[in-house]
């Protein structure tokens, strides 16, 4: 299969947003800088393109203007495994950027990321009914909360649950309860 790289449009910060990701990421560098010529349609001498690498994962990030930005439609997953590194990739990617839902969240220059620990697809698939319900149960109350303060309504009290958006986030210390459901120490418990 021929090699696919994610290329990345940024208005002009490629080249800071390359040195960002490659401070965050293990065995991580750039490989090459082009700039804009004199036929433009960037200012000569500005950077064009960057080409880097993440942990072994290539990328090209471009500098081509405003007229695109990152939205949630793309997200790169970063599947962990165990707590310290959800910790660790969670607080240097919120550094300048904003959490969401689901451990979801955007860095500084609007990028969505997903921070999930390893294990996560099997809890999300579990056949057990009463798992999911509870996990859905968390997510109807999450919204109906963030609906609620739309419309400037004061939410409900928080309530501790087993929900995708209680996993990571303010609620990140559920995701220790499921990691180890998954490497075999402890089986998952619905907290709250």
């Amino acid at each position: 299969m021929p090699e696919i790289t994610p290329n990345l449009w940024f208005d002009t910060q490629s080249l800071e947003a390359a040195e960002f990701y490659i401070s965050v990421f293990p065995n991580s560098s750039i490989k090459n800088v082009t700039y804009y010529g004199e036929a433009g349609p960037g200012v000569a001498g500005t950077v064009l393109t960057v080409d880097f690498v993440l942990d072994g994962q290539r990328f090209t990030a471009i500098n081509g203007g405003p007229q695109f930005t990152f939205d949630e439609a793309v997200s790169f997953m970063i599947t962990c495994a165990d707590q310290a590194e959800v910790d660790y990739y969670w607080e240097k990617l919120t550094d300048g950027g904003e959490e969401s839902q689901c451990g979801w969240l955007k860095d500084r220059f609007g990028l969505s990321w997903q921070v999930c620990p390893a294990g996560m697809e099997e809890f999300l698939s579990d056949p057990n009914k009463r798992t999911r319900s509870a996990c859905d149960e968390g997510d109807a109350r999450h919204e109906e909360d963030r609906h609620r303060r739309h419309r400037g309504r004061r939410p409900r009290r928080p309530v501790k649950r087993c929900s995708r958006q209680s996993r990571l986030g303010a609620g990140r210390a559920n995701v220790s309860a499921h990691i180890r459901r998954f490497d075999g120490s402890q089986p998952t418990r619905r907290v709250g």
